[in-house]
């Protein structure tokens, strides 16, 4: 079947982004002038996903209401004339069809991703997770894997073995161009432990069985419901495979990566590239950064 949704977690407590995110989600932290979540709703969308269920948690109210049509605001900016605010902010109560669940307790991103089964059915589907962002198309590279080979397709990437404690690490054949096929998981492992350097990162195809993995399987890492050991039991029974990711990431959850992304975001912006990119080479040389 064609991939037609897409499940974006969001019910996660931001705490690495404190005092931040005390008040706020950290998907709504914003990049530029776009909240995180809006870049990955519009990634799902240049995929063909106009379907998306997010799955949100407490104070998490400023996501709904921000892909929600604001009639009020609407009507201010009308009446000062600014219809290209008018028109923008228009667009994005039309980006796709969102509907939204509740995560009433943070039991991990397995449980999240568990509580989509009524609104995804027996269809493969997509997970984007809220706080990565990903300019390129990975997304579409994945879905052609899943459409050729019928199987769920994970995104890796490779990192320093110092960091692999940070994701779940697999092992793996190389079966084509950027392609492996999937042999196992950990999650979360020690550098020393970890089966390679290639990286699960924010983003997944997966078949619906899932869901039945995700009914058999026992807290983990942090005592939470892991995805990866869902995945990990999908292994045993089908072909499970990663599709090898070298561009660009930023995971908004993490001050570098959220500071990397203003600034090459900005840097690439046809409105904003001309002042700050003159502003950063001032500032690099007044700083004697070179």
């Amino acid at each position: 079947m064609p991939i037609r949704k897409a499940v974006i977690p969001a019910a996660g407590l931001g705490t690495r982004f404190l005092p931040a995110t005390k008040a706020q989600p950290k998907e709504m932290l914003p990049v530029v002038d776009k909240p995180a979540i809006q870049y990955v709703v519009e990634e799902a969308v240049r995929a063909g996903l106009d379907d998306i269920l997010i799955i949100t948690g407490r104070g998490k109210r400023s996501i709904e209401d921000h892909f929600d049509q604001s009639v009020e605001l609407e009507v201010f900016l009308e009446a000062k004339g600014k219809d290209e605010d008018v028109r923008e902010m228009r667009a994005i109560g039309d980006l796709a069809d969102i509907y939204y669940v509740r995560q009433k307790e943070p039991r991990g991103l397995g449980h999240a991703v568990s509580m989509a089964e009524r609104h995804v059915g027996g269809e493969p589907f997509a997970v984007l997770l809220g706080d990565d962002i990903i300019v390129d198309p990975l997304l579409e590279e994945m879905i052609a894997v899943h459409e050729r080979e019928g199987r769920s397709v994970l995104a890796l990437m490779e990192v320093n073995r110092s960091e692999i404690s940070s994701y779940g690490a697999v092992a793996s054949e190389p079966v084509g161009p950027n392609l492996v096929k999937i042999a196992d998981i950990v999650e979360k492992p020690s550098p020393e432990e970890a089966p390679s350097n290639l990286a699960v990162i924010g983003r997944y195809v997966l078949t619906p069985e899932i869901f039945d993995a995700l009914r058999t399987t026992e807290p983990g890492y942090g005592g939470e419901i892991q995805l990866t050991d869902a995945i990990r039991s999908l292994v045993d029974t089908q072909a499970v495979y990663g599709y090898v990711f070298e561009g660009i990431r930023y995971d908004i959850g993490k001050k570098i990566d959220y500071l990397r992304a203003t600034v090459e975001l900005a840097a690439e912006r046809e409105d904003l590239s001309a002042e700050f990119r003159e502003f950063l080479a001032e500032f690099v040389v007044r700083k004697k950064l070179v």
